[in-house]
């Protein structure tokens, strides 16, 4: 059971009774994540790590917690600290975030732990030497800062932004928002357990006030909620309508030796995954039904097709004709090198990569389950 000393937080707001609440429902049904130190451990003494914090919320960016957590654990069991990630390769690092996406953040992650390692305080504590730091924007410092270092600061979300437009019945249409939801937060914020109370909203638009079917019966803020009042919860936050996203198309080559190599070659570190793994590919053209550059494929061999697969990026959704050729001993393109089947699990591979490999050989990127 929560104690009173966890639950009353020190506070000037006007809305000291919403941080209560909040408080005192995080303190009995806070998630157990792996990367967050509990309210009771916090309260006997035990601090946040500030690499913890850091490199969950960068995994965490455009991704779920379910997908984060194994990539999480991994991280730290190859690189306990910030150093130990600074001493690592870029190569190993893009190999171990492969599959979670949006590769920039990997770059990153792996810029910042560079710079880092090298400041003889480690992470910054505040807000503005956070974001001076490479990878890390507004609310990744508030995030660090409120959490790890106890410090006051609005920190929002996506579960943030839907519990705060609820709580206030806020209309404007996201993303135009942001801003008077932001400023809504601060002044909810409370002076003394300033992570647990950012967790708590985060927890809470995670496990209550869900997008769909809000359980708002069971929700703490219900007496302080003004979008139950005025109407539907559930229809917001309000978005504007989003543009269709472009379509794109090409082909990839899956070349594969007679002893099971797959010819592979590294993208340029800049831009569009950016240091990752890739089957040889034309140019991305726009249009359906384009084959994209010059289509041509690595070297003359009895191409044929083994597929098609689709992939959605960010800003454009991608169409792939598979074509795969079985080739003896030939010389290796320059630029590109052969992986062995046993080690093809283990490259950077994107996922969009992934499924084009899938496509010529089941099962070639997966990985040996553990006995």
């Amino acid at each position: 059971m929560a104690t009173a000393s966890l639950a009353t937080p020190k506070t000037g707001s006007r809305d000291d009774g919403i941080a209560v609440r909040l408080l005192a429902w995080y303190d009995n049904h806070h998630r157990d994540l792996p990367w967050r130190v509990p309210p009771a451990d916090l309260a006997r003494g035990v601090r946040p790590d500030p690499y913890h914090v850091w490199l969950s919320e960068v995994m965490l960016q455009q991704t779920t917690v379910e997908a984060v957590k194994p990539y999480f654990r991994d991280f730290l069991a190859k690189w306990p600290d910030v150093k130990a990630l600074a001493a690592a390769s870029n190569d190993g690092v893009m190999r171990a975030w492969a599959g979670l996406g949006y590769y920039s953040r990997a770059r990153n992650l792996k810029a910042c732990a560079d710079l880092v390692a090298t400041l003889p305080g480690g992470f910054p504590d505040s807000e503005e030497g956070l974001r001076a730091l490479p990878g890390i924007g507004a609310y990744t410092a508030a995030a660090i800062t409120a959490i790890a270092f106890g410090r006051p600061a609005a920190v929002v979300d996506g579960n943030v932004e839907r519990v705060t437009a609820r709580l206030f019945d806020i209309r404007t249409p996201l993303p135009d928002a942001k801003p008077e939801i932001k400023a809504r937060v601060a002044e909810l914020v409370p002076a003394s357990r300033p992570g647990d109370f950012a967790q708590a909203t985060m927890d809470l638009g995670a496990t209550i006030c869900t997008p769909k079917r809000p359980r708002c019966m069971l929700c703490p803020l219900r007496p302080d909620c003004r979008a139950i009042l005025s109407g539907d919860p559930e229809l917001l936050p309000l978005k504007a309508p989003k543009a269709d996203r472009p379509k794109r198309s090409g082909i990839a080559y899956v070349a594969v030796r007679r002893d099971g190599a797959v010819l592979m070659r590294t993208r340029a570190e800049k831009g569009l995954l950016g240091g990752m793994t890739e089957v040889p590919t034309t140019g991305w053209s726009e249009g359906r039904g384009g084959t994209g550059g010059d289509g041509k494929p690595p070297f003359a061999a009895g191409w044929r097709k083994a597929g098609a697969i689709s992939h959605v990026f960010t800003h454009f959704e991608l169409d792939l004709e598979v074509r795969r050729a079985d080739v003896g001993e030939i010389s290796t393109p320059a630029g590109h090198r052969w992986v062995a089947a046993a080690d093809i699990a283990g490259e950077a591979l994107p996922t969009v990569m992934k499924k084009a490999i899938e496509a010529a050989i089941p099962g070639a990127t997966k990985k040996p389950k553990r006995p």
